[in-house]
C-alpha cells in the first residue's frame, strides 16, 4: 500500500525528461526537462535542471544566468498594496514627469541585484502621482509593472486545456483555431471513454488525438486516420503519455480507404521490395568464380614459394577495392533497414485494416483543414450503428453541405443518421476582483461549429417495419348500397 501511495506522488514531482508547460501571465510553453540544456522562453535563456524534484505548478523566479530559484512567500507585497489613495483621477496628467527614474536608472538597479519586487517598490517611491490615484488605478500600476519587471515562471503539467490554450494563443492557424471549450465539447459529443475504438482525422498538430488518448486514459484502440506519407503527431508528444499510452494507437492512411472498403486492399510485402532483397542475397556467379580463384592462388602461393612478389601484390586489395567493399556494405546495409521499415510499416497497416474491416468502430471525430463531406461520407462507414460522430470546421458552409448529404443519404444506404445538430461555440470571460467584476475586453470572437449525430441501420429497421405492417389485418372494406330514388 506504502510503494502504490509513493508512485503517486511521484506523478506530481517533476523529473529529468518529463515534458512541462512553462506559463508566465497568460503565455505558454511546451518544453522537455534536459539537465543542463537551456531554453528559450519569452526572449530570455532557462536553465530547468533546478525544477527536477519540486512539485508541478510550482513557481518559480529566474535568477542571474537563466536558473530558476523556488519562489519564496512575499514580504513586501502588503506593504505595497497599502498605500495612501486619492479619490479620483481628474488631476493627473499624464505627461511623462512623473516618474523620477530613468531607463539608466533602472538598469542599474537591475546590475546592482535588485529584484523585481524591489524595483515596484523603487518605482512607486520615485513616482509623484501614485498616492494621488485611486485605489483601483493603483493596484491596475503595481499589476503592469509586476508583468514587466518580475520574472515568475510557473512550471505546469501538460494536460488537453493547456495544451489547448497554448496552441490557441501562439499559433492557432496550426490547430484550425480550435478553442479549448469547442474541444472540450467534441469529447462530450464523441462519448469518447476508456475501452472504445475511436477513428480519428485531425490536421490540429496531433492535439485532438492527444485528447482523445488523454479521455481514454491507456485502454481500448485509438486509429488516426491520416492524409499524406505519414501522420502528424508533434503535439502528441507534448503530453508526455507513458508507453502503454502509445500501444492503444494505430495508424491508417486515408487514402487506403477505398480499397479497404472495396476488399482489395493488399497488406502484403511489395514485389519490389522481395526483389531486391532476392538480388542482394545472391551473390553473382562471377563473384563465386573470382572467390575460388583467390582461395586457390592463396593455398598454392602458400605451398610452392615464398619469395614472388608478384603474387603477393595479387592477394593484397588495391585501395579502390577496399572502397568498392564499403560501399557495398553500405548499400546492404541500408537495404535491409529500408526493408525492416517497410516490413514494420506493412504489420501496422494490417494491425489497423484489421480493427476497421469489423465496421464496429465506438466513434468518430474530425477536425482538419479538408472539405469535410467525402472525408465523413467515406469514414461513417467504419461506425456501428447507434454510434455518434462528431465534425469540427472553423466555417458553417462545410457544415451545412454535410448536413444536406447525410439527409439525402439515409434514404437510399443501410446507414442513416438521426439527431444532426449543427452548433455553434460561444465563450466569454470574466474578470472577477472586488468591484470591478466585468466581461474581459479581449475575447475570442468564434470557436468554429460542430456537427453530431447518431449513427442507425436502416435495414433492421425496414425489416422491423415490415414486419409490423404484415402481422397487421388488413382493414375491411364497407359495402355500400345504393339509395332508391
Amino acid at each position: 500500500m506504502a510503494e502504490s501511495i509513493e508512485e503517486d506522488d511521484s506523478a506530481y514531482i517533476i523529473k529529468d525528461g518529463d515534458y512541462v508547460v512553462l506559463k508566465r501571465g497568460d503565455i505558454y510553453k511546451a518544453v522537455q526537462i534536459q539537465i543542463k540544456k537551456k531554453v528559450m522562453f519569452e526572449k530570455q535563456w532557462l536553465f530547468l535542471e533546478k525544477a527536477v524534484g519540486q512539485l508541478y505548478s510550482t513557481a518559480f523566479e529566474v535568477v542571474s544566468g537563466g536558473h530558476l530559484e523556488p519562489q519564496k512567500a512575499k514580504t513586501t507585497e502588503s506593504s505595497i498594496d497599502a498605500q495612501e489613495a486619492g479619490s479620483d483621477n481628474r488631476n493627473i496628467v499624464d505627461d511623462g514627469k512623473s516618474q523620477k527614474l530613468t531607463r539608466d536608472d533602472i538598469e542599474t538597479l537591475k546590475e546592482q541585484g535588485l529584484k523585481g519586487q524591489e524595483i515596484i517598490q523603487q518605482l512607486i517611491d520615485n513616482s509623484s502621482t501614485f498616492r494621488d490615484k485611486t485605489e483601483f488605478s493603483q493596484q491596475k500600476y503595481i499589476k503592469k509593472k509586476k508583468k514587466k519587471y518580475e520574472s515568475t515562471i510557473t512550471v505546469l503539467r501538460p494536460s488537453c486545456r493547456i495544451l489547448a490554450m497554448m496552441y490557441h494563443g501562439r499559433e492557432p492557424g496550426k490547430i484550425c483555431h480550435l478553442r479549448y471549450d469547442t474541444l472540450a465539447q467534441m469529447l462530450t459529443l464523441g462519448n469518447i471513454h476508456a475501452g472504445g475504438k475511436v477513428l480519428v482525422f485531425e490536421t490540429c498538430a496531433g492535439l485532438v488525438l492527444g485528447a482523445v488518448m488523454e479521455r481514454m486514459g491507456g485502454y481500448g484502440k485509438v486509429v488516426q486516420m491520416y492524409p499524406g506519407d505519414g501522420p502528424v503527431q508533434a503535439g502528441l508528444e507534448s503530453f508526455g503519455f507513458p508507453p502503454h499510452f502509445h500501444d492503444t494507437l494505430h495508424t491508417f492512411p486515408i487514402g487506403h480507404v477505398n480499397a479497404l472498403l472495396a476488399g482489395t486492399l493488399d497488406t502484403g510485402p511489395p514485389k519490389e521490395l522481395a526483389a531486391e532483397s532476392s538480388d542482394a542475397s545472391v551473390p553473382s556467379k562471377e563473384g563465386e568464380e573470382a572467390g575460388r580463384t583467390n582461395a586457390d592462388t592463396g593455398g598454392d602461393g602458400g605451398g610452392e614459394g615464398e619469395g614472388k612478389p608478384e603474387e603477393v601484390k595479387m592477394e593484397t586489395s588495391t585501395p579502390a577495392e577496399v572502397e568498392q567493399n564499403e560501399r557495398e556494405k553500405s548499400k546492404a546495409i541500408r537495404l535491409q533497414e529500408k526493408q525492416d521499415r517497410m516490413e514494420a510499416k506493412r504489420k501496422k497497416l494490417a494491425v489497423a485494416a484489421a480493427l476497421l474491416e469489423g465496421k464496429n468502430a465506438d466513434g468518430l471525430i474530425i477536425a482538419s483543414r479538408f472539405h469535410p463531406p467525402p472525408v465523413l461520407l467515406g469514414l461513417i462507414k467504419f461506425l456501428a450503428p447507434s454510434r455518434p460522430f462528431v465534425v469540427y470546421s472553423q466555417y458553417k458552409e462545410p457544415l451545412i453541405e454535410c448536413y444536406t448529404k447525410l439527409k439525402e443519404n439515409s434514404n437510399k444506404e443501410h446507414c442513416a443518421v438521426i439527431n444532426l445538430q449543427l452548433t455553434d461555440s460561444w465563450l466569454r470571460q470574466y474578470q472577477v476582483l472586488p468591484n470591478r467584476t466585468h466581461p474581459v475586453l479581449q475575447m475570442s470572437g468564434g470557436g468554429g461549429y460542430l456537427l453530431s449525430g447518431t449513427t442507425v441501420d436502416m435495414q433492421y429497421a425496414k425489416a422491423a417495419s415490415s414486419q409490423h405492417a404484415v402481422e397487421q389485418p388488413p382493414a375491411k372494406k364497407l359495402k355500400l348500397t345504393g339509395s332508391e330514388g
